[in-house]
């Protein structure tokens, strides 16, 4: 039986320099990422979120994280431009905050795991820019891949 290869960091070359991956030999295929966040807030926020004078704090976070899934690679020294098919970002009051899951989608030659990553870091940096006049102790935790498919690494579902 043959030895596995030592996983290795894709975003090096030979001597150690980083580099931008080559993704053009690479077949295009239909490619979806699911990722996770959540903003931990006090009571008094959570009941104060419908009356918040700079609006929704829900609908400006899903604004913010779509506008920042298309800006990713602006964002992201290494990561390509990605001609994204669909981007989606659900925040939900949930139990001690906010629940936020975003989805990216596109069909390419790279995936689109920074993407989703990225709405879902920049939405809950959203609701704490919203709410941070009522207290100042939120805390973002939990900024997470759930979900992945598409090319060459297969299917990845985090773990419950």
């Amino acid at each position: 039986m043959p030895k596995k290869a030592k996983p290795q960091l894709s975003h090096y070359d030979a001597s150690g320099q980083a580099r931008m991956v080559d993704v053009s030999a690479k077949q295009s295929t239909k490619r979806t990422a699911i990722a996770s966040a959540f903003v931990e807030l006090s009571a008094a926020v959570l009941a104060a979120l419908p009356a918040n004078p700079k609006g929704n704090p829900l609908e400006v976070a899903r604004f913010a994280g779509i506008q920042a899934a298309k800006r990713t690679s602006e964002l992201i020294p290494m990561c390509h431009p990605l001609p994204l098919t669909h981007v989606d970002v659900e925040a939900a009051i949930v139990e001690g905050g906010v629940r936020i899951r975003a989805t990216a989608a596109t069909t390419g030659q790279t995936g689109v795991e920074m993407e989703a990553l990225t709405a879902a870091s920049v939405a809950a940096l959203t609701v704490y820019d919203m709410t941070k006049a009522l207290d100042k102790s939120i805390v973002i935790r939990a900024v997470q891949l759930e979900q992945q498919s598409g090319g060459k690494s297969g299917d990845y579902t985090r773990k419950k």
